[in-house]
């Protein structure tokens, strides 16, 4: 290999390894450094985004019940535990990702989540009589699938949600807006780059 060679592979790796780093930025566990797999799907919430979110929640998370969908590495669902939330529950469809976020649970000695091997649509299908509503939910999808909408609709209908619910949705910047339920309002908004994130209130009132 010539020393160029050697220097870009090395540069390579040195980014590959920053990309399967993620850390948490507040809370009990602030400043703690977790692995996670580097799959090309793969693409936790960026660290501003994260920052500006959690401080939209501010006290929201204290003893909170949170679902944390298409939760990959699982950095918001950890981000909310390390705020003292009561308990999160972790979905996704990828094996190896929730062994991993396995791992990172018992580095960090914590019993408060509940991690599912299964796609998100066929969860909330199967549990919709079993758990009761969440205090805030993640929706982190893969981008170009549209699944946000029909996760939505599924939350409201199967009372995945309750009076005060919010709801943080995270999608690619350049879709058009999705249709969401009637009583989801829109509380904050804002783009990073080509990230689109929101958070919505749910108010069960504008059902009747």
């Amino acid at each position: 290999m010539t020393k160029q060679r050697h220097i870009n592979a090395t540069r390579n790796n040195r980014k590959q390894a920053q990309a399967s780093v993620l850390r948490i930025i507040g809370g009990k566990w602030r400043s703690r450094k977790l692995p996670f797999l580097a799959l090309p799907e793969l693409r936790p919430t960026p660290d501003r985004v994260k920052e500006t979110l959690f401080n939209w929640l501010r006290e929201d998370t204290l003893q909170a019940r949170c679902l944390d969908l298409f939760c990959g590495s699982g950095a918001l669902g950890l981000e909310a535990l390390s705020r003292e939330a009561k308990e999160v529950s972790f979905i996704d469809s990828n094996k190896a990702t929730i062994d991993q976020l396995q791992r990172n649970c018992e580095s960090l000695g914590t019993n408060a989540a509940n991690l599912y091997q299964c796609s998100v649509q066929n969860w909330l299908r199967e549990s919709k009589h079993q758990v009761a509503p969440f205090h805030i939910i993640f929706i982190d999808p893969p981008y170009r699938q549209g699944l946000v909408e029909p996760v939505c609709q599924a939350l409201e209908i199967h009372s995945f949600t309750t009076e005060g619910t919010k709801v943080y949705i995270e999608t690619e910047a350049d879709i058009n807006k999705p249709t969401l339920p009637s009583n989801w309002q829109c509380i904050k908004q804002k783009t990073a780059g080509q990230v689109s994130y929101s958070l919505y209130l749910v108010n069960k009132k504008l059902n009747k």
